[in-house]
């Protein structure tokens, strides 16, 4: 089992495009706050500024692309400290409607600044270890893509896609950003240690193993004991070892996880609240609903009738 896959699609990752951009100067534009997504922008042309805070303002140029996972408001411009108005405002002012390219100022494709914008989002209330250690920006650069030919060609082909009028295209190109997301979180290890070390976990012959006990297995009374004997480790020695790499305890994320795939079984599935406890590893749909009702906030069945 592949811990990445099984993380990502259990949190119904889903990529999204806004739009393809055409800016002339002078222009900005101020990217709302998204919860559970993560924005990306990939540039095509030109050059642009992208301030997510006053102290963090990254120079993007072709060929670069952005991800901002926590959907954080920012600020998209040709220069550092340019006027930024609201996105939305700014849709109404040009009269965007949804179809085609987004184009702001005198439309002069030859001193344009062309993007392709869009998002990742998650299932409300998804949360995993690796969501909360990524970095509040990863940057896909010239030179990083050089040393990853998969991220520079799956790159050039969005490139290409969003020019591409044909069936199927603005699919295909959602799809292939989802394939980045997952790209730019395996390579995120060089930029942000907290997910480095859950990354190295999922290499660790012990610690990647007793992973995928959980998440293959995850409605088995499993104990920090039992575990540990699966992947032949003391109590002590593995307990530590998990803690250190995943940033919580065995048990601690036994729980988290099944409380992930509770959701998504609530969500995608018909399955009553017992058969959702009993394929999940409660004892019972009473101590199921409490541990549900602890975390979200809500009961199971109060859950699933808001998601209608």
């Amino acid at each position: 089992m592949d811990i990445l896959d099984d993380v990502f699609n259990t949190l119904n990752l889903q990529g999204a495009l806004y739009f393809r951009t055409d800016f002339s100067s002078p222009w900005g534009v101020t990217v709302p706050q998204y919860s559970n997504a993560a924005r990306f922008h990939l540039v095509l042309q030109g050059h642009c500024y992208v301030k997510i805070s006053e102290e963090k303002v990254i120079h993007l140029t072709v060929g670069d692309l952005i991800l901002i996972p926590r959907g954080v408001s920012h600020i998209i411009s040709d220069v550092p400290n340019g006027k930024a108005p609201p996105l939305e405002r700014l849709l109404t002012d040009v009269g965007y409607t949804g179809d085609g390219v987004l184009t702001v100022g005198s439309g002069d494709i030859n001193a344009s600044t062309q993007l392709v914008c869009g998002h990742f989002s998650f299932r409300e209330q998804a949360d995993h270890p690796i969501l909360r250690a990524l970095p509040d920006y990863l940057v896909s650069s010239a030179t990083f893509r050089a040393k990853h030919p998969l991220m520079d060609e799956i790159l050039r082909m969005i490139s290409r896609r969003v020019f591409d009028d044909h069936l199927g295209s603005a699919a295909s190109v959602t799809r292939l950003s989802e394939i980045v997301f997952i790209e730019l979180i395996r390579s995120g290890i060089q930029q942000n240690s907290a997910l480095s070390s859950i990354l190295e976990a999922c290499r660790d012959p012990k610690i990647s193993q007793s992973l995928k006990l959980i998440h293959s297995q995850h409605s088995q009374p499993w104990t920090v004991e039992s575990l540990a004997s699966k992947v032949a480790m003391s109590r002590s020695r593995f307990s530590d070892r998990f803690s250190k790499l995943i940033g919580t305890g065995p048990m601690a994320y036994l729980s988290d996880w099944r409380l992930q795939k509770a959701l998504a079984l609530l969500d995608s599935s018909r399955m009553s609240v017992q058969q959702i406890a009993d394929q999940t590893g409660y004892q019972s749909p009473s101590a199921f609903t409490r541990a549900f009702s602890g975390k979200f906030g809500a009961s199971p069945s109060d859950y699933r009738r808001n998601m209608l």
